[in-house]
């Protein structure tokens, strides 16, 4: 899953796109083996507000549009967690919904993803992006996260929704040991039976460690990358496909 973020300020600036350059990315990145494109317009960096439906509508809309047309056959999924955005992205052309809050920021997403009849990705967050890494505090972080994420698939498949996918959050109100715990078991958590989505590409987890950038971060990110593939995950949402594919293409190689 390739990363294209319609904001202006995403912390990995070359994510960061207008209509053209979004353009551009996709082509690269369909080049490079993506599968999936992940098209956003409200940042959900840590510190980030919750933004307006306008804005974020006005920033998703055009590249969601563009894309389709320029590469119609491309899987396009739209990562927001407001319902209306949603249902007007899959109108244009996604056919997948990521939401970062799992339906718990906007009480409509569910139902109205039911009824688009799409995949939905349901991820874990501690708060919100403006409070999430104020203090960030679990008993039993594995099991936690894990009983959350079955409650809100459960919820999700009440709702109508047949195709769920679970994402643990890394770096959604998680310190550092939580992330590498949560990382370590995610065995717990494709035990549940749904596909599981792992996002670290260039993030803090790796900054902390290394002691570097997110700019310089892509051998950090394929490290991880790979003990997420060996411990189950099967998509990678990522800034960096052609890294990332080889990466896959090496562990199912090494696994099989």
């Amino acid at each position: 899953m390739g990363i294209i973020n319609a904001t202006p300020d995403s912390f990995h600036a070359p994510s960061r796109a207008g209509v053209d350059e979004a353009l551009r990315l996709a082509d690269r990145m369909i080049t490079e083996g993506a599968t999936i494109l992940d098209i956003g317009g409200q940042s959900s960096r840590p510190g980030s507000d919750l933004g307006n439906a306008e804005d974020e509508m006005g920033r998703v809309m055009p590249v969601v549009d563009a894309i389709h047309r320029r590469f119609p056959d491309a899987l396009l999924s739209v990562d927001t967690w407001r319902a209306g955005v949603a249902r007007a992205a899959v109108e244009h052309g996604a056919a997948m919904v990521n939401d970062i809050s799992a339906g718990t920021l906007d009480p409509g997403m569910l139902v109205t993803v039911a009824g688009l009849h799409v995949p939905y990705i349901a991820m874990h967050m501690q708060g919100t992006p403006a409070t999430m890494q104020e203090a960030p505090h679990y008993t039993d972080v594995a099991a936690e996260v894990t009983r959350s994420l079955s409650d809100r698939m459960a919820a999700a498949h009440h709702a109508g929704i047949a195709d769920v996918i679970l994402d643990p959050g890394l770096g959604f109100g998680k310190n550092l040991d939580h992330n590498f715990t949560l990382l370590r078991e995610l065995p717990r958590i494709t035990a549940l039976g749904a596909p599981v989505l792992v996002g670290l590409s260039r993030k803090r987890m790796i900054n902390e460690v290394l002691d570097t950038k997110p700019a310089d971060a892509l051998n950090g990110t394929t490290v991880l990358n790979t003990i997420a593939l060996l411990n189950g995950a099967a998509i990678l949402r990522v800034h960096d496909v052609h890294e990332a594919v080889e990466c896959a293409v090496l562990v199912r190689y090494y696994s099989s």
